[in-house]
C-alpha cells in the first residue's frame, strides 16, 4: 500500500487515468444495485474517484466512502456535485479511519484488499469488521492468482480469501470474476475474485 509519499495521488494526476478508474462502476457491483443489495448505512472502502459510491447513493443507500487519494477524493466530490447526490467522502488511510462503530449495514471494496501486505491485510478486514453491523455484509473485488503474469499488483488466491476472513465471518460465495480496466498490456480486463462475506 502506498504511504503519505503521494504515490497514489500520483496515479491520479498522470495524463491517462489509472487502469482501474474506468469512469463507471464494474459490472459485478451494478449487477448488486439491481438486485438491490447495496442499501442502508454503506461504506466504500478505497472508493478512488467514487463511481460505485455513486451508484449506491443513487440506489438510495447512505455512503461513506474512504480512499488514501485526496486527488481521487476531490475528483468523487466533484462528480457527487454534479449528480446532485450527498455522499461523503474522506481523504485518508482506512486502517486509521474513525469509522463509526457498527455503523454500516455493507461494505464494498473494489479493488483494495489486494494492495495490503500480510500484517496490514490482518487489520484491513478487522476494520470492516468493526465497521459492520453484525450481520452486515462486505462485497469483495481482488485481483486474482488465475491473471497470469507477473505486472500489477499482488495475486490473491481463493484460500487467502477463505483464510482473511475464518474468524468472526460467515463467507456466503467467492467466484472467478473480471476487473474491467482502462487498456493496460493489451488488456481491457483481467482476472479477479468477487468475495461475499457476512459478519457473525
Amino acid at each position: 500500500m502506498t504511504g503519505p509519499d503521494g504515490g497514489w495521488d500520483a496515479s491520479y494526476q498522470r495524463s491517462e487515468p489509472p487502469p482501474w478508474d474506468i469512469g463507471h462502476p464494474q459490472p459485478v457491483f451494478a449487477a448488486l444495485a439491481r438486485d438491490g443489495r447495496l442499501r442502508g448505512d454503506l461504506l466504500d472502502a478505497g472508493c478512488g474517484t467514487g463511481e460505485h459510491s455513486l451508484l449506491a447513493a443513487s440506489c438510495g443507500a447512505v455512503v461513506h466512502g474512504v480512499d488514501l487519494s485526496g486527488v481521487a477524493v476531490d475528483r468523487a466530490r466533484r462528480k457527487a456535485a454534479e449528480r446532485g447526490l450527498s455522499i461523503s467522502f474522506e481523504a485518508g488511510d482506512i486502517l486509521a479511519a474513525s469509522l463509526p462503530e457498527a455503523g454500516f449495514d455493507v461494505a464494498i471494496d473494489s479493488g483494495l484488499f489486494h494492495s495490503f501486505d500480510d500484517n496490514d491485510r490482518v487489520r484491513y478486514v478487522d476494520v470492516i469488521a468493526r465497521a459492520l453491523r453484525p450481520g452486515g455484509t462486505f462485497f469483495l473485488m481482488c485481483f486474482s492468482d488465475r491473471q497470469p503474469g507477473d505486472w500489477g499488483p499482488r495475486r490473491v488466491t481463493e484460500a487467502e480469501l477463505r483464510d482473511a476472513f475464518s474468524r468472526g465471518w460467515t463467507v456466503v460465495s467467492i467466484e472467478p470474476a473480471v476487473f474491467e480496466i482502462n487498456p493496460f498490456a493489451d488488456a481491457s480486463s483481467v482476472q479477479a475474485w468477487f468475495g461475499t462475506a457476512r459478519r457473525d
